[in-house]
């Protein structure tokens, strides 16, 4: 919820909220390498969030945000696939939300940049095609909480270790997948992530 657009397409009321909604998925979520994704048979709506995604490249705990970029050191795109009919179950229940966050292959990462390649963070632009199309854009400057202070945000709970990926929100126009789509993903025009789903 770190863009607040997309918390109105989603009907939520916490449009300026002060502090990051944090949530986190095993390592088995994990799929790259451009294999496809499987629409998991526990669910009957699975949507795309694109992501820009941030690797962490040292160990870190009470991270102050001025220290913060030094702690990753590379970027790309990425999807955080959510079961949305759980999701919404979920939340009507108040129960937590991994099983619908977390499943096997629901962290979808493309090729990385190296920092030094792609300008300021608060500055990028990223999308999702889905079979050619523009499905969904997003602009890092529109984020409600910037990378570094989420990374402090994290830190003050969570030890962050090299290689953790840090997954920043999703702009407005989500959406659902269906077999035989191909999703591509983009930033600052180069195509990072490309896949098919199964």
């Amino acid at each position: 919820m770190n863009y607040a657009e997309h918390n109105k397409e989603l009907d939520n009321t916490l449009i300026e909220l002060e502090k990051p909604v944090i949530f986190m998925k095993p390592d088995s979520a994990l799929l790259k390498d451009g294999k496809p994704f499987f629409i998991p048979d526990f669910s009957t709506r699975v949507d795309y969030e694109t992501e820009l995604v941030v690797r962490i490249c040292r160990l870190g705990k009470h991270i102050a945000p001025r220290f913060a970029h030094r702690y990753y050191d590379a970027v790309t795109v990425g999807i955080d696939f959510t079961a949305r009919d759980l999701q919404n179950d979920f939340r009507s229940k108040g129960l937590p939300w991994e099983l619908c966050k977390g499943f096997d292959d629901s962290a979808v990462i493309g090729s990385f940049v190296p920092l030094q390649e792609i300008g300021d963070i608060q500055d990028l632009h990223f999308h999702l095609d889905i079979d050619g199309q523009i499905v969904q854009r997003g602009h890092t400057a529109d984020m409600l909480h910037r990378v570094d202070d989420i990374i402090a945000y994290v830190s003050s709970f969570c030890t962050l270790k090299i290689g953790d990926l840090l997954f920043t929100g999703t702009p407005v126009g989500v959406g659902p997948v269906a077999v035989g789509q191909h999703l591509q993903g983009f930033l600052e025009g180069h195509k990072l992530l490309d896949f098919h789903v199964r």
